[in-house]
């Protein structure tokens, strides 16, 4: 074995080991230098996502801030639509065709119908639970139904109403009285047989006398205590309504 041969062999011994160590390191560097890039490669790609949508958030806000315009709020409107009453007066799936006014209250005084067909007295209508009562011939929503064809399904209103009166020394009170009004009827309402105008209150007196349409019957306004109740009702004169009830005195005894 000669000196060339012998450096060979250790050459060769030495160095293959080192090449399979460089190997190995350098697959392992490699595969850290590959792991390094795939990790870089995910990190950057949220980065740039977070970035892009900063930078778009940052540009839509330079576009809204230097393109706003300023937008007037809607005033809210208080006016009165028709909705809501038309909602509030229907019963029964049947729109009512009257509206009590701001006035309406309910009476202290227990005011009553006495209806008539001819001679016949016919059972009392109590009139003083309700402030108003609709008059017609539409019992689903009527509260005194009328059933002569010649009257409307909704022909009149018995309304109680709070006005103001002055009193005979001066002073200035509020009191509840009974009015009609006719809800443009087909023939009519009478009080103590003149019709009356439509769509218009009329104040009624104790012991008057209503009618609808063609119908016979009539309808005598009094109250439990009309012959001797001298009271007011929440300041209700009593005078005036003592003149018309003599004045009518003998209407209503024939009755």
């Amino acid at each position: 074995m000669g000196r060339d041969d012998v450096p060979a062999q250790k050459r060769e011994k030495s160095t293959f080991p080192v090449k399979e160590e460089k190997a190995s390191r350098t697959d392992e560097e490699t595969q850290f230098k590959w792991g390094t890039d795939t990790h870089n490669k995910s990190k950057p790609s949220k980065a740039n996502a977070n970035g892009d949508r900063n930078s778009e958030s940052a540009a839509n806000t330079g576009d809204s801030a230097g393109d706003s315009v300023p937008i007037e709020k809607e005033k809210p409107n208080f006016g009165l639509s028709g909705k809501l009453t038309a909602e509030t007066n229907t019963v029964h799936g049947v729109v009512i065709a009257y509206a009590e006014p701001p006035g309406a209250r309910k009476p202290k005084r227990r005011w009553r119908l006495y209806p008539f067909k001819g001679e016949q007295a016919l059972p009392t209508l109590y009139i003083h639970r309700q402030s108003c009562y609709l008059i017609g011939r539409d019992r689903k929503v009527c509260d005194i139904p009328v059933d002569h064809p010649s009257c409307s399904k909704q022909h009149a209103v018995l309304q109680y109403r709070l006005v103001p009166y002055e009193r005979v020394d001066g002073t200035k009170s509020q009191c509840v009285r009974p009015y009609i009004i006719d809800l443009e009827s087909s023939n009519g309402t009478f009080v103590n047989n003149k019709k009356i105008e439509t769509k218009r209150y009329l104040e009624l007196r104790e012991k008057d006398v209503l009618k609808f349409g063609f119908s016979s019957r009539e309808y005598v306004l009094l109250h439990e205590n009309s012959k001797e109740d001298n009271e007011d009702d929440e300041g209700y004169d009593a005078s005036p309504v003592k003149k018309r009830a003599s004045s009518d005195s003998t209407k209503v005894e024939t009755k």
